[in-house]
């Protein structure tokens, strides 16, 4: 059995606002293997996307425990953690979240910019990132410029730069039409089986969940057993 990337034992996220308490996600296990393509599905305030955010370190437990590639978040400092996501996670956005005043190329180098490379050497890697995603021709266009498609190709291409261990992806078909949606899963599932990158894809779309090797569901906060789906998702992915 290959590498254990991310491990979660009793993970739990409560939310508290005012007289409000929510409890995103409740007491997940789950070990994730490195070359995996794992697919977290569920509706809309399952939790799933909680879990995909406590696996980038963009937020921390309630309580549990998640260890990813070795190093124990719930323990890191905030600067820690900075320095950690940067090295070894690539996250990809619904919304693309590129910056409209920058070039494809320049929004690709932005990771870049925390290492410790030199402006000529940034611009090589963000090129070779573009070139691999299908956009060695759009270097110089603005995300106005581009289809949602291809933001979102740009956007994976940011995600990649860095040659991160673990590719988050939070419902990256989201804003994209069909043939689209169809093309940014084919270049993810390339990533995964020629490039080797661990992916964990948030989705609620059972076409998207069918490019990953492992699909686990989640249900109001509770992680399923492995194999499991809930009763009225089992209608929609026959």
């Amino acid at each position: 059995m290959s590498e254990v990337v991310i491990k979660t034992r009793k993970l739990t996220k409560e939310y508290v606002r005012d007289e409000f308490h929510v409890v995103a996600l409740r007491d997940a296990d789950i070990e994730i293997h490195r070359g995996e393509f794992v697919a977290l599905m569920g509706p809309s305030g399952s939790g799933k996307s909680t879990l995909l955010h406590l696996a980038a370190a963009m937020d921390r437990p309630t309580s549990g425990e998640i260890e990813v590639l070795g190093s124990k978040l719930n323990t890191l400092s905030d600067g820690d953690i900075a320095r950690w996501r940067n090295r070894h996670v690539g996250f990809v956005f619904q919304s693309f979240n590129l910056i409209p005043v920058l070039t494809a190329l320049e929004n690709v180098e932005l990771p870049l910019k925390l290492t410790h490379l030199k402006k000529a050497e940034r611009l090589a890697h963000a090129t070779t990132a573009l070139k691999l995603v299908g956009l060695g021709d759009r270097l110089g266009h603005y995300p106005r410029q581009l289809s949602g498609g291809q933001e979102q190709r740009v956007a994976i291409a940011r995600a990649i730069v860095t040659d991160p261990d673990i590719l988050l992806c939070d419902e990256p078909t989201g804003n994209l039409d069909s043939k689209s949606a169809s093309e940014v899963l084919s270049l993810l599932s390339t990533l995964n089986k020629e490039h080797g990158k661990t992916i964990v894809m948030v989705t609620h779309d059972p076409h998207a969940a069918h490019y990953a090797s492992k699909v686990r569901y989640i249900d109001k906060g509770e992680l399923l057993t492995e194999g499991t789906m809930p009763e009225d998702w089992k209608s929609i992915s026959a």
